[in-house]
């Protein structure tokens, strides 16, 4: 049991984030293993006598954590997956910081929206989804079982696809944007031939931008936020 809520808070959003202290992570792992014990125990099997056979159920239990850990992850990123279209949007993607989830090649616009993304978690209650879905996994895959390979591999790229789809979506009204800037900077580069537009219109862009992302961001956080509700609400375990 310790072995799936390790694994599962060690990724989970708005626990499992690289700023996180790992002997907090440990103490909240190890809090929802005696938690659960009471109610698991008649589903947990005999200790095997075979060491062998221990080493397997626990490699068990910790794969089905990290991967019911990962499908949460999955979709929470959405947000500074979106951050990381806008940023191009609005001309600042040669802004890097480097994130631990999306690599060192994140725009520093995608990475104030990954450290956001716990906050709004954490307040919004949210992290209880993940951590019921925890608990009701225990229904579905019971202490020491396998996971099915080919469910599980089904749900991880359904999660992807659903996690970029939504990032898009967050990302729709910069993408809108940018299409109608960039094909007004054209006409005029056309009608101008002599005029530096790309000079003349980055500061634009990137003033212009600002303000709408000063303008939406509220509206994005809360779409955002909305749709993971949604998503979350299907974990495996819910319900």
């Amino acid at each position: 049991m310790l072995g799936r809520c390790a694994a599962a808070i060690s990724v989970l959003p708005g626990f499992g984030e690289s700023a996180s202290p790992a002997v907090l992570r440990a103490g909240i792992a190890l809090g929802m293993a005696i938690l659960l014990t009471p109610g698991i125990a008649p589903l947990v099997p005999p200790v095997p006598e075979a060491s062998l056979v221990a080493i397997s159920m626990i490699l068990a239990e910790t794969a089905t954590g990290l991967w019911l850990g990962w499908l949460a992850r999955l979709f929470a990123l959405a947000l500074p997956t979106a951050a990381q279209f806008i940023a191009y949007l609005l001309g600042l993607s040669s802004v890097l910081q480097p994130d631990p989830e999306l690599g060192p090649q994140t725009a520093a616009l995608s990475r104030l929206f990954g450290v956001a993304a716990p906050l709004v978690l954490l307040t919004s209650g949210l992290f209880m989804l993940p951590l019921s879905a925890l608990a009701g996994s225990y229904r579905v895959i019971t202490p020491g079982g396998l996971l099915p390979a080919a469910d599980g591999v089904q749900e991880a790229v359904a999660a992807v696809s659903l996690s970029f789809a939504l990032a898009l979506r967050l990302a729709a009204p910069f993408v809108v944007a940018g299409v109608v800037w960039n094909a007004c900077i054209g006409l005029v580069a056309r009608l101008v031939p002599r005029l530096q537009v790309y000079f003349a219109a980055m500061p634009a862009q990137i003033v212009g931008g600002f303000a709408l992302l000063a303008f939406l961001v509220g509206a994005v956080l809360q779409a955002w936020e909305t749709a993971l509700q949604d998503r979350w609400m299907n974990l495996p375990g819910i319900g």
